[in-house]
């Protein structure tokens, strides 16, 4: 299994509207960054996200699970790019701020602060545990 890292404005969509969409999930459109189109070419189905809102929240607050790997999308006029399909698992019981994130130094090389402007960044597994003990994640 794999993790990774799925960023939204939340006035664009939100964790609410991710959960809204219920057990037939979302596409994940509108990528248009070839390296984060390519973390999407690598995710399997069951692989697990978080759902970051970023510019006004800047923070995590759920956890998605891919549910179709990456395929045409069809918002793309240009056929270069891609999306898969994600539907929420969990919302985190405490919320993970990007300050919390950058303070930690077990998260020193996470992709997220490094390459901040990818919208899909990998997680590694080191990663993943630690800020699913920051939100005290116990089980999904």
């Amino acid at each position: 299994m794999n993790y990774w890292l799925f960023k939204s404005e939340p006035s664009s969509w939100s964790w609410d509207d991710q959960r809204k969409a219920g057990k037939k999930g979302e596409g994940w459109d509108g990528v248009r960054n070839y390296q984060a189109s390519n973390n999407m070419k690598k995710m399997k189905l069951g692989d697990y996200g978080f759902f970051y809102h970023s510019v006004s929240d800047k923070k995590i607050v759920g956890v998605v699970e891919v549910m179709k790997e990456y395929h045409p999308d069809p918002t793309d006029k240009s056929n270069k790019f891609g999306m898969v399909r994600v539907r929420a698992l969990r919302s985190l019981p405490v919320p993970v701020t990007l300050s919390d994130i950058k303070t930690n130094k077990a998260l020193i090389e996470f992709q997220m602060i490094k390459q901040s402007r990818l919208s899909v960044v990998p997680v590694t597994k080191q990663e993943w545990n630690v800020i699913c003990k920051m939100a005290n994640l116990k089980n999904l």
